[in-house]
């Protein structure tokens, strides 16, 4: 440990020599250094310590640490709320009326009535702002008012202050399950070991808790960190928005830099967990912290709908334009050729100038005609959408009590639109809860038979029991996320401070985070040990060798090496916090570690075996083997480079050789010669080097016997203490679980120590000197130890096997030691891909035993890659690479990840959709297959197309063979289906399999188009060893070239880049924490939900949207026209003949709720019928889509009602002395009349609720005209509407023209609805006809049953009887 330090303290020493960036000053940093470097860091020094001056100088001027995320106040409300609205094109249309009304030439109604819309829509949209900003106002109210501890230079003590009061450089002190105020620089924490644990769940949804350490070697150490004895400089980046990364330096008095990395820093909003106290500086505040930076509101979309209804909404001012125009020279040239007029007339103006006037006249006129209204019904119709979207029982999780979450309020018609679905694999096909199966080492393997029985019991119990709630126990207890300190006494407050939500929601996130939590299986804990294994950990445990049994068997040292070596790895080479239901946390014990000394367990095998198996625990290269089986040496322990250590025996052995062959049922039959081979000539090789023999002693017999009674530790269950382990990924929990089921367990974990058991020898600490934590650039982690036993330097690496298979290299040595490496790359290979046939996840575990000087170097260049900010990633996985290199293979594990439920139903019925499934998934090609049969992406008639290259003209050459084959394929599938009786399901279909590495060539610019062709062609694709952002642009791809809608969804976060740049994104609230989620437009909790969602509710939005937006137009445009074609008798003045407030309210009021309703709660088929029959879904799509030309049917509809509406009552008044308003009573009642009742023709579905709204808007027309013509004297100039009302309703020819006019205008839809559902059966009505009847004969068969009659094989002829 010494050793250690003494060369983090060397290499600090030659950091702060170096010049450039690194280079560390004697004294502080001038100002104008400081000022230099402002745009790419910042320097923070403590608020009262003893730097004040610079203090003042740079601090002063950051943020403060009050939040403000509301809009307005009392006194910018107004102004600003209406400058907000005046942004929105609708708005300014409605003003540019209002305004235009009030010039007198141009004046077409009262100027109070055209301000009437405006006034109406702003009104409702600033009461909606001012709601909204009020509850953000008393978020942020409470989020401020938080209470924290902060140190006062007046007090010299901490006191308590207001999260808002807290400045950057403020000392903070913390206690168990407070929030975060601020992104804090951790400098102290009651834990000996200086870590610190928090829970990220108002982050990023995990509640699995993370570490962070304290800044190492402050000069202050043992006690709480003050202002006062803080001397040093912190330098670090400016704020930004990653909450994964953070660099920078701190700067002690003397001069040395210690790096500064993402593990140091506390982020605003997570929780202090199991630990009692922590002390920090505050580096960012505010809305510089992360947490803030990362709120950037609600995601919006634009769907395809709305971009195509922007076209239809310009075709309407195009009419507008023409109607206007029209209108304007007709009476330029009515003005022209008026001779001796009998009214007044204003013959001062041209008729080309009263021609322009009337121009804008009648744009005040027509102003409905543009459906500028509908884009705020649609909001309102996909708000009621969204409603019942999240309240569907079916998309609901009872399990996990959570529900669908619609996060993008504007694309749901979208999911009625998907023609390209991509999916990850694990977490979204797949439970994504991992359980040791199987696993080889030393290239044996070891089935596990009993545990994949016991997975099929619990398979199988699932299934007979699906509807039952199945209860987990959490590997993230909720024990273990509170402090069991006697001190603390605070309770945890969840204050979001990303959103601003209720705090109904608040709770129901809570709910479904610690549910979730809960769903890691305990199962995985359950491993079954396979027996053969579990047989040669015994004879490792054993502490006599009985040398008088003739069956004995002894192990090749090579291979108990690699046994031990795999076991150790698995226990201690992840990040898993170890916690207890009766103690939080796991440490390792200070005063304890390490429990056993090297000499004290040397000493102790010496006295309890005469052959002892513990060398195994040590590594060598085959050239520095010292002993064997067939040597007769004592030496335990011995050190080297990277390889293996074999047994050593005392020189009282005196087993017969002949049976040291026995063991031949231990190794691969084509292994055991060499193994034999290889003994020998290591007994060849021993040397001198004697200097860790041990000291010959004599042992009695029968203590030895009773030591074995009392010490020998055998593989077994394991004890009542049940540790919990707090994984970040469910491979690391099962991984741990299974060493734990074969006694090597890991017990504790602290920042630079590990407390592991091990079979045989107890309790262990081991010395934990470096974490490379895993990245998708690697695809694999390590651990650098000191080994417990041997005091080596050690290297664990664990990852992808196509990543470690390569890194792994044959040691150098002797002939027959390389064959058996040799040998065992070729076993382990040939069951790693056994392990992918059968849809297993594989991982690979390596060493690597390094030198002391070796390392030291290494450690210099690690230390300064981590106290670099500028290209840090960089450097430190420059770093990694160099450190992970010449790795001896161990072996590898196959974990068991299954399907969820309903899975290859739903991606069947997806497919029947006419939706193209991909798969895109990290996964080696083997697996990805596998889950691709199991799914039924794959059936057994399709043919696999395997792209895997290594440059990009091999790549190129591969696509245009592939693309030739697939034309083949489809020129002989054309006359297989054109060969009589040929079904679809005889016929082959293409599926592309294509790795990472040949899609990265693919989607190179040179290829990208072969490519896509080529995939266009097959019926799925699937990408397997791809990143994250091959991922994205696979998406990207289809999405920008085949201008299709696509989908992705994934559950990890290193699904976020494709489900973002998706045209819809969805994520799966699973076991790889929320950044799926929170990036996504729609979260749900399992795949099979897909189904409902995109083939019931999909269909339903799509076409409830496009049927109200034709009806819209219809209605606009039908309504508009009456006023128009009045114009041709007024001589084109502008005159209307209706009353001006009823022509105001028509839209406003009268007409605006049963299109809602309509847009809401229509269904055209029944959500069983569109599940059963999928193909509906795709019909949807292409029959009745929303295209140009059914804009243009809608509106010449509209213009047939519209003369139908005017020139019947026309005839009807022709002659009489009607007047202008008793002329339009009619009118516009049978307009109302006629867009109710076409309303209920288009309608697919009539509730009460429609019925009802539909009663209620021609109750409220008639009712309000009635009232108005009763009462109102002079609101209407220059005419009156006194009485007009009463006296057209009081007399029969009224009715009489209401009831012909809307019968003419409606008969044709009528007629055409008829004659199209009759004799052009469409396919929705031939399969809801199926369906219904096969309902209707499981109904008879079901009655016939319980009645005991025969069931006719026809559903069509009824029963017969005898």
């Amino acid at each position: 440990m010494e050793r250690f330090h003494w060369v983090q303290h060397r290499c600090r020493q030659l950091l702060a020599g170096d010049s450039g960036w690194y280079s560390a000053p004697t004294g502080l940093h001038s100002r104008s250094s400081q000022h230099r470097d402002s745009g790419k860091r910042r320097t923070v020094f403590a608020r009262h310590g003893p730097h004040q001056e610079d203090y003042e100088a740079v601090c002063k001027n950051f943020r403060t640490n009050a939040i403000r995320t509301n809009k307005y106040s009392l006194l910018t409300f107004i102004p600003m709320n209406l400058f907000q609205q005046f942004h929105r094109a609708a708005n300014l249309y409605f003003l540019f009326l209002a305004l235009l009304n009030w010039v007198p030439v141009v004046e077409a109604f009262q100027k109070e009535i055209t301000m009437i819309p405006l006034m109406v829509v702003l009104t409702v949209i600033a009461i909606k702002d001012a709601l909204e900003d009020y509850r953000r106002y008393l978020f942020d109210k409470k989020v401020n008012n938080s209470v924290v501890r902060v140190f006062c230079g007046t007090q010299k003590a901490f006191i308590d202050q207001c999260w808002s009061n807290v400045r950057v450089g403020d000392f903070v002190r913390l206690t168990c399950n407070d929030l975060i105020p601020a992104d804090i620089l951790l400098l102290y924490s009651s834990d000996p070991r200086g870590v610190c644990y928090i829970e990220t769940a108002n982050l990023d949804g995990e509640t699995n808790l993370k570490q962070r350490q304290v800044v190492s070697d402050l000069p202050v150490q043992g006690g709480e960190i003050t202002p006062q004895s803080f001397h040093s400089r912190i330098e670090c980046e400016n704020p930004n928005n990653d909450l994964s990364r953070f660099r920078g330096y701190i700067e002690h008095s003397s001069g040395t830099r210690v790096g500064l990395h993402s593990s140091n820093l506390l982020l605003r909003s997570c929780t202090v967990r199991n630990t009692e106290t922590v002390v920090g500086i505050v580096i960012y505040a505010g809305h510089e912290t992360k947490a803030m930076m990362n709120n950037t509101g609600p995601r919006y979309k634009r769907s395809k709908l709305e971009k195509q209804l922007n076209t239809d909404v310009l075709w309407c001012v195009f009419l507008l334009i023409i109607m206007c125009l029209t209108a304007a020279i007709g009476h330029g040239i009515w003005l022209k050729n008026l001779k001796d007029p009998v009214f007044q007339v204003d013959g001062e103006t041209s008729p080309i100038l009263a021609g322009f006037y009337t121009f804008w006249t009648m744009i005040i006129v027509l102003q409905v005609l543009i459906p500028i209204s509908l884009y705020v019904s649609i909001e309102i119709v996909k708000l009621g959408q969204i409603f019942f979207i999240q309240n569907d029982l079916a998309l609901y999780n009872e399990q996990l009590d959570s529900r669908i979450q619609c996060r993008a309020l504007n694309i749901t018609e979208d999911l009625g639109q998907i023609r390209y679905l991509f999916s990850d694999k694990t977490g979204t096909l797949t439970e994504n809860k991992m359980v040791f199966r199987r696993c080889s080492i030393y290239g044996v393997e070891y089935p596990h038979e009993e545990n994949g029985r016991r997975l099929e019991v619990y398979e199988t119990e699932k299934k007979d029991a699906p509807n039952c709630s199945v209860t987990l126990k959490s590997n993230c207890s909720g024990k273990s996320l509170s402090c069991h300190s006697p001190t603390c006494n605070r309770s945890s407050v969840s204050l979001h401070t990303l959103t601003s939500e209720s705090e109904d929601e608040d709770e129901q996130s809570s709910s479904h985070i610690q549910l979730r939590a809960s769903s890691f299986s305990s199962r995985m804990k359950e491993v079954a040990p396979d027996p053969e294994l579990v047989r040669k950990l015994n004879w490792f445990c054993s502490s006599v060798h009985h040398l008088s049994d003739g069956s004995s068997e002894i192990l090749p040292s090579l291979e108990l090496t690699y046994i031990t070596d795999f076991f150790l790895a698995l226990a201690i080479c992840n990040s898993v916090v170890v916690s207890s239901p009766s103690q939080p946390r796991h440490v390792v014990p200070e005063t304890q570690s390490p429990i056993k000394s090297l000499e004290e367990i040397k000493l102790m095998f010496q006295q309890r075996f005469s052959f002892s198996p513990l060398s195994a625990l040590s590594t060598l290269s085959p050239a520095q083997i010292r002993g064997s089986p067939y040597n007769l040496t004592r030496r335990l322990f011995t050190r080297g480079k990277a390889g293996s250590l074999t047994f050593s025996s005392p020189s009282n052995n005196i087993t017969d050789r002949s049976n040291l062959g026995k063991d031949s049922n231990l190794v691969p039959s084509n292994m055991k010669g060499k193994l034999k081979s290889s003994a020998k000539n290591a007994e060849q090789m021993e040397n001198d080097d004697t200097g860790n023999d041990f000291m010959e002693t004599e042992t009695n017999p029968e203590e030895i016997n009773q030591g074995e009674e009392n010490q020998a530790t055998q593989v077994g269950p394991i004890g009542d203490d049940e540790l919990l382990y707090e994984a970040e990924s469910p491979d690391e929990a099962a991984l741990v679980h299974a060493a734990r089921a074969y006694r090597c367990t890991l017990k504790a974990r602290s920042a630079e120590s590990l407390l592991v058991n091990l079979p045989g020898i107890g309790t262990l600490a081991v010395q934990l000197l470096h974490i490379l934590p895993f990245d998708t650039n690697r695809k694999r982690m390590s651990v650098v130890v000191r080994h417990p036993l041997t005091g080596q330097l050690v290297v664990y690496t664990k990852g992808a096997d196509s990543v470690i298979m390569d890194l792994s290299e044959t040691p150098r040595g002797a002939e027959q030691t390389l064959e058996i490496y040799s040998q065992i790359r070729e076993q382990t290979q040939k069951h790693l891909d056994a392990y992918a046939r059968e849809g297993l996840r594989t991982l690979c575990f390596a060493k690597k035993v390094l030198k002391e000087e070796e390392y030291d170097m290494w450690l210099m260049s690690h230390l300064l890659a981590e106290s670099s900010i500028e290209n840090r990633e960089e450097l430190l996985l420059e770093s990694a690479q160099r450190l992970e290199t010449n790795l001896t293979l161990l072996g590898t594990t196959g974990i068991v990840d299954r399907l969820q439920e309903e899975v290859p139903e739903t991606i069947e019925a997806l497919q029947r959709a006419g939706i193209k499934v991909w798969i895109l998934t990290g996964d080696k090609q083997e697996t990805a297959i596998n889950i691709a049969y199991a799914c039924k992406l794959l059936c057994a008639n399709d043919q696999i197309l395997t792209a895997n290259c290594n440059s990009m003209d091999a790549c190129d050459v591969l696509l245009e063979e592939l693309k030739l084959e697939v034309q083949c394929g489809e020129d002989s599938l054309t006359v297989l289906t054109e060969t009589p009786g040929a079904t679809s399901d005889s016929v082959n279909g293409f599926i592309l399999v294509i790795d990472g590495r040949t899609l990265e060539w693919a989607l190179q610019e040179e290829l990208k188009s072969k490519f896509l062709e080529l995939s266009c062609k097959c019926k799925a694709v699937i990408c397997c060893r791809s990143t994250p952002l091959q991922k994205s642009k696979v998406v990207q791809l289809i999405r920008d070239h085949i201008s299709v809608m696509t989908l992705a969804v994934g559950d990890g976060a290193n699904d976020v880049n494709m489900i973002q740049t998706a045209d819809v994104g969805i994520g799966i609230a699973g076991q790889e924490g929320m950044q799926a989620v929170m990036s996504s437009d729609f979260a749900i909790t399992r795949f099979k939900h897909l189904s409902r969602l995109l083939l019931v509710h999909g269909h339903w939005c799509y076409s409830r949207l496009e049927n109200m937006i034709f009806y819209f137009i219809y209605k606009n445009v039908m309504y508009v026209n009456l006023l128009f074609w009045y114009q041709f008798f007024c001589g084109f003045s502008g005159s209307v003949m209706i009353n001006s407030w009823v022509l105001i309210f028509f839209n406003l009021l009268f007409t605006s709720v049963p299109p809602l309703i309509y847009g809401i709660l229509d269904r055209d088929t029944p959500a069983e019928t569109l599940m059963e029959v999928p193909k509906l879904y795709h019909a949807a799509q292409t029959s009745k889509a929303y295209v140009s030309y059914m804009f243009w049917i809608t509106v010449l509809d509209a213009f047939y009602q519209s003369l139908v509406c005017f020139f019947v009552p026309y005839f009807a008044f022709a002659g009489s002395d009607a007047g202008q308003l008793s002329f339009g009573s009619p009118i516009n009642a049978s307009a109302l009349l006629i867009i109710l009742l076409h309303q209920v023709i288009e309608s697919n579905t009539l509730t009460w609720i429609h019925m009802l709204v539909l009663v209620l808007s021609a109750g409220f027309y008639f009712g309000f005209v009635l009232l108005f013509s009763m009462y109102s004297v002079a609101c209407s100039p220059p005419t009156s509407t006194l009485g007009v009302e009463t006296l057209q309703m009081s007399q029969p020819l009224f009715y009489i023209i209401c009831v012909l006019t809307t019968v003419t205008a409606l008969i044709p839809r009528l007629f055409f609805r008829a004659v199209h559902n009759t004799w052009i059966p469409n396919l929705k009505s031939s399969q809801m006809d199926r369906v219904d009847g096969e309902k209707y004969h499981r109904r008879m068969q079901q009655w016939n049953q319980a009645n005991r009659l025969p069931v006719c094989a026809n559903p069509g002829l009824a029963p017969s009887v005898v």
